[in-house]
């Protein structure tokens, strides 16, 4: 059904036995170097931008709400839901693009680590507002810091590693980002207790301390974070040159887009002519509308639509984002697999469309908190399946820059749907935010469902010979072939 990736074998895409230069062992040593290395610090520091991005909630039910009068009109709790919410996600959206090649030009570790520790002492300062409005100015801000993390990230990833290498690779990256939202309201709810220090309110400890702990994050991602293969050989205590050259001969067999074209604008504007990058781009709005509407208001919902306390409420989120983290995985392992994308995603958005009814219209408590395990797994676990979906359907280094940008700035417009399908009026039960998510997860499968059947024809006439998939500037690759 789908191409061999190069180097892979059907149970196993990590090594191959045709590398002129490393045995098997020494692949696989290589590459687990890697995964350490590259995957560990992106997905921490991913972790970090995830609380910071999402401690809104958490800081709302500690005080914040009532410190800084965001339940008067059109701020927090109104029909739109926050302002506040809302700003950060117009700069985040509008600077993602213009990052892909930023990240290209000036290299990942000065980039990401740079704007990581910027982003960690606007945070700090977040801890010091005194009204609204300066936590939304802020806000904006960090929207622009944010912009230029995950689509690079995204990005960086790609270039490491082979088409079927990337689900378990993305999974772990985006697990690390999970345990972020398990043990955020933890985390929130113990900074809370710091409540009157230093004459400070515990809403504001939150965003202190968390904005601390970025800050050192991105000091030490100037050392941790490596660069693209092509320029990584001053990555400190990283692979040394022969290893780099293996790692290029890998990728250039899978997929032949190892080496970095000149940029133009009109080439790296071209990719947006291809229908289907919007396609991956709706895949991943559909899902992030309800990873960010989980994320923003998980601890609301059960507070003030199940009923449980402050404390309670800040700590049963956990347990729903550690059972997304072991579904994560393992679908993320099954499409490296199997070799297929499609059917992963369909299969979390069914988890969706049976917890979301449960989570919404049963009586008891309890039954609903079962409903937010499958809710919150199938909607996290579809995050890593959609960017494994399109990292396999490309080609070309600024392709993927534009399709990463493209794809986050999607994920960015989800955000703004996220903040507002969960409307205070329409508490305790919040039916038009759950059918809006339903929505998503349908309209998901038929995009999915869409895409499946021009991939089955468009391969059928590549194999005839009368197609090239993927065609581009830098070379012509006959046997590249989609993924399902």
């Amino acid at each position: 059904m789908v191409e061999d990736a190069g180097y892979a074998s059907k149970t196993d895409s990590v090594v191959g036995d045709d590398d002129p230069v490393y045995s098997p062992e020494e692949q696989r040593k290589i590459i687990h170097r890697i995964d350490r290395r590259l995957v560990s610090t992106v997905g921490a520091m991913y972790c970090i931008s995830l609380m910071d991005r999402t401690n809104l909630s958490a800081a709302a039910i500690a005080g914040m709400t009532k410190d800084l009068k965001l339940s008067v009109g059109f701020r927090y709790t109104y029909t739109t839901q926050s302002i506040i919410t809302l700003v950060f996600f117009t700069t985040y959206i509008v600077f993602q693009p213009p990052s892909t090649v930023i990240v290209r030009k000036i290299g990942p570790r000065i980039h990401i680590s740079l704007i990581t520790f910027l982003w960690g002492a606007l945070m700090i300062g977040m801890g010091f507002v005194k009204t609204w409005k300066d936590l939304a100015a802020l806000r904006v801000v960090l929207g622009i810091l944010e912009a230029g993390f995950f689509p690079s990230s995204v990005y960086l990833l790609s270039t490491w590693y082979v088409r079927y290498d990337m689900g378990k690779r993305y999974s772990f990256f985006y697990i690390i980002g999970s345990v972020a939202s398990a043990c955020a309201g933890i985390l929130a709810f113990g900074l809370m207790q710091m409540n009157g220090l230093q004459g400070y309110a515990g809403w504001r400890w939150i965003f202190i301390i968390e904005g601390t702990l970025t800050c050192c994050l991105g000091i030490a991602g100037y050392w941790l974070v490596v660069g693209f293969p092509d320029d990584a050989q001053n990555s400190w205590k990283f692979l040394s040159q022969p290893e780099l050259d293996f790692i290029i001969r890998r990728v250039n067999k899978d997929r032949g887009d190892a080496k970095v074209q000149p940029f133009k604008v009109s080439k790296f504007l071209r990719a947006g002519l291809d229908l289907k990058i919007w396609g991956f781009a709706m895949l991943f709005f559909n899902t992030t509308t309800m990873t960010y509407a989980l994320a923003y208001f998980l601890p609301i919902i059960l507070r003030d639509g199940m009923g449980f306390s402050v404390g309670a409420a800040q700590c049963l989120v956990a347990p729903p984002y550690a059972f997304a983290g072991i579904i994560t995985y393992i679908t993320g392992w099954l499409g490296d697999k199997y070799r297929v994308r499609g059917p992963i995603i369909a299969f979390n958005m069914l988890l969706c469309l049976i917890g979301l009814p449960i989570m919404g219209f049963h009586k008891k408590a309890g039954v609903r908190y079962f409903g937010i395990f499958l809710t919150t797994a199938g909607a996290n676990a579809n995050v890593p399946a959609v960017l494994s979906y399109q990292a396999n359907n490309i080609r070309g280094q600024w392709k993927r820059a534009f399709c990463s940008a493209s794809l986050v700035g999607f994920g960015g417009i989800g955000g703004i749907a996220g903040s507002l399908v969960f409307r205070s009026q329409d508490s305790p039960r919040y039916h038009p935010g759950l059918y809006a998510c339903i929505t998503c997860c349908l309209l998901t499968l038929v995009i999915v469902a869409s895409l499946s059947v021009k991939f089955y024809f468009d391969n059928k006439k590549q194999a005839r010979g009368e197609l090239v998939i993927e065609d581009s500037d830098e070379d012509h690759q006959q046997g590249f072939r989609y993924t399902f």
